[in-house]
């Protein structure tokens, strides 16, 4: 969650007032503000009832790590992104932002920063991606700007004599409110009309002019904070330009005020924002089994949200295969692509990639897989979109034995053939007891290996081998 403050600074080369003109004269907008819904009545998302949301797979893309040219080199590799699975691509922050900043410091929502395209280059990127039949997400920031941004610089100069004084919360002359660390980032003021419009106008542009199909929208949970009616009326305006927007909130998916208030996904948190559901799940290698099953336990969203499940993503630090190596990888991997939601895949996670996001890494080497793990990603994401059990909503946890096992039942929505999945959290094969579901009484077979798996029943259930942080993806052979 943190993001760091940028080490250096500049003055914004457009004006305050060609920037006013351009968004005045309605350069950006698609409609009148006037004309948008205001009603404090909810618009809800469509979470698991969304048209191709339910059935994603999501990659999260940082630009520059695919090349110098990064709209340009994102472009070229699309294909090899498609035939790994992935249906969503969702771009870290494009919009035109300060030199050496990861992208959340925002100076122009209209523009996008030149270091990574042309908006013709941009075009191409979404257009390419459209015709392999992939969606594109965009990462927007609504919560503040830069103070480098020039309504900020000119509010600064002027004080309240300037007429984007009140486009800002300040809590003393000179002196923004902000979150956190992040003095460099002054939240904007949801209270004025004209940056709900601003907000708004800009979202729009993207979908309308350039066909994007969504927005993972950063610090959703601070803008609720400030006004809960925006959410809702920014869906309402979006799908008047494209009823198939997706969104998704950087908020806990255990609220449910996303899911009856625009949008579509939320991240895999607990209540308190920027703390993943699972953090403290790996802190002990012989209690991660009970940790994950507590953590499972408690963390079912509302009926009808669908939650972000992910291992990586930009403010995650060191990467998940660095800190707990390729074993724990390969069944944490496992896990997101057999629970219910929607699994990210972060930029180069199915290489095992090392690299800090906020620290300006150079382009990945993206021939380089050292453990592997791009044809265990690619088997597990065909997996899931071959079984349609595993893109439901349902799951239940499944009472096993040992201690060091976790078992779960995914059934489908129409009452077809269930999965079962069995978990061994252990450096050592283990003989895993499972309490047999109905319709698991006879022989299985390990949809993951493809190959049948000899079980043995008893009176207090089935018992299986498991290999070391080994799974099993289970189905009953017909």
């Amino acid at each position: 969650m943190s993001r760091p403050a940028p080490a250096a600074r500049r003055s914004l080369a457009l004006s305050v007032p060609v920037l006013v003109l351009l968004w005045a004269l309605g350069a950006h907008a698609a409609a009148p503000a006037a004309a948008r819904a205001t009603s404090a009545s909810a618009t809800t998302g469509r979470g698991w009832a969304h048209p191709w949301g339910r059935d994603a797979i999501i990659y999260g893309v940082v630009p520059s790590l695919f090349g110098k040219q990064p709209f340009k080199d994102l472009t070229v590799r699309l294909p090899q992104l498609k035939e790994l699975g992935v249906d969503v691509i969702w771009l870290s922050p494009i919009n035109q932002t300060i030199p050496g900043d990861f992208g959340y410091s925002v100076t122009d929502y209209f523009d996008l920063r030149s270091d990574y395209g042309t908006k013709d280059e941009f075009r191409t990127l979404v257009d390419r991606a459209h015709a392999l039949g992939m969606r594109v997400i965009m990462d927007f920031v609504p919560n503040h700007t830069a103070r480098e941004h020039a309504f900020f610089q000119d509010a600064l100069r002027r004080g309240k004599a300037s007429p984007y004084y009140d486009f800002y919360d300040w809590k003393a002359p000179g002196k923004p409110e902000h979150y956190f660390d992040w003095e460099h980032l002054p939240n904007l003021n949801f209270d004025n009309p004209r940056v709900d419009d601003m907000v708004i106008d800009a979202l729009e542009y993207w979908v309308r002019d350039f066909d994007v199909d969504g927005y993972r929208l950063d610090v959703a949970w601070g803008v609720k904070e400030r006004d809960a009616l925006l959410w809702p009326r920014t869906r309402t305006a979006l799908e008047q330009v494209k009823p198939s927007v997706f969104l998704v909130a950087e908020a806990t998916a255990k609220d449910p005020y996303y899911f009856s208030n625009g949008f579509d996904s939320a991240y895999d948190w607990t209540l308190e924002p920027g703390h993943w559901a699972w953090e403290k799940v790996w802190e002990d290698r012989a209690r991660i089994a009970p940790r994950l099953r507590e953590a499972l336990a408690d963390a079912t969203p509302p009926p009808g949200g669908m939650v972000m499940r992910f291992l990586n993503n930009n403010d995650t630090g060191e990467r998940f295969v660095t800190r707990h190596g390729p074993d724990i990888t390969r069944a944490a991997v496992a896990l997101l692509f057999t629970l219910p939601g929607l699994p990210l895949i972060y930029t180069g996670d199915e290489i095992g990639a090392a690299y800090l996001p906020y620290q300006e890494p150079p382009p990945l080497e993206w021939e380089k897989d050292p453990h592997r793990l791009r044809p265990y990603y690619a088997r597990l994401i065909a997996l899931r979109k071959r079984l349609a059990a595993l893109r439901s909503p349902r799951f239940s946890l499944v009472d096993t034995r040992p201690e060091s096992a976790l078992a779960y039942l995914r059934t489908r929505d129409d009452g077809g053939e269930p999965v079962l999945v069995v978990m061994n959290w252990n450096a050592r094969p283990q003989s895993v007891q499972v309490k047999p579901p109905a319709g698991f009484k006879g022989a299985l077979r390990d949809e993951l290996s493809g190959e049948p798996v000899p079980v043995k029943a008893g009176a207090d259930g089935l018992t299986l081998d498991v290999p070391a942080w080994g799974v099993r993806v289970l189905t009953p052979t017909k």
